[in-house]
């Protein structure tokens, strides 16, 4: 991908999520409505600016977007908790194995996560929920979990994560999450690549 290619995809988003046709999630069977829209990971900054045009843009329409952040959610959920401060005071010391399993424990995505945005969604109404933060909390929480324990939760509205990385889609091996281009994060079937809707 290119410089030049980031515009063209912003309009394609706008032109995709703002469309009727999405927004009812028609045409998908009985497909979860899970979208990713793979970015190359040195375009993060750029994305960034894009998908807050994205938001303003939407809004503008009519189109109310609940922005996750995995990564604020993270803190969040540390900080209701009271571990926050003890959790940055061990980490420089902590074996980095051992400290990425008490995240996990901490951060599992059907205990945790997922309630957590349940109850997001439960205080605001919205059209499209995107998802982000991805990169911001690998390895302790993996994109592939989190859209597992989010098939429940995220009900009657479509779902966009922004995925810094490629989605590898094979009629031969299935789907799978390939974040910053290099760590197979799992196989992962259910949701499309946005690039790919027709708006």
């Amino acid at each position: 991908m290119t410089a030049s290619d980031l515009p063209r995809q912003e309009e394609h988003l706008f032109a995709v999520l703002s469309g009727k046709r999405f927004l009812a999630m028609e045409g998908l069977g009985n497909e979860v409505p899970f979208f990713i829209y793979p970015y190359a990971p040195e375009d993060a900054l750029e994305v960034g600016r894009a998908k807050r045009r994205l938001r303003n843009r939407l809004g503008a329409q009519g189109v109310e977007v609940l922005e996750v952040d995995l990564y604020d959610l993270a803190v969040e959920i540390l900080q209701a908790r009271g571990v926050w401060d003890r959790l940055l005071g061990i980490e420089p010391e902590q074996d980095r194995d051992d400290f990425r399993e008490l995240l996990q424990g901490m951060l599992d995505p059907q205990r945790h996560l997922a309630p957590a945005i349940r109850a997001r969604l439960a205080e605001r109404d919205c059209d499209i929920v995107f998802l982000t933060g991805i990169g911001e909390v690998f390895p302790y929480i993996r994109s592939h979990n989190v859209l597992n324990n989010l098939q429940s939760v995220v009900t009657g509205r479509p779902m966009l994560m922004f995925f810094p990385g490629r989605y590898e889609q094979s009629d031969t091996l299935g789907s799978s999450l390939v974040l910053f281009g290099r760590l197979t994060d799992d196989q992962y079937y259910r949701a499309k690549n946005i690039l790919e809707q027709e708006a």
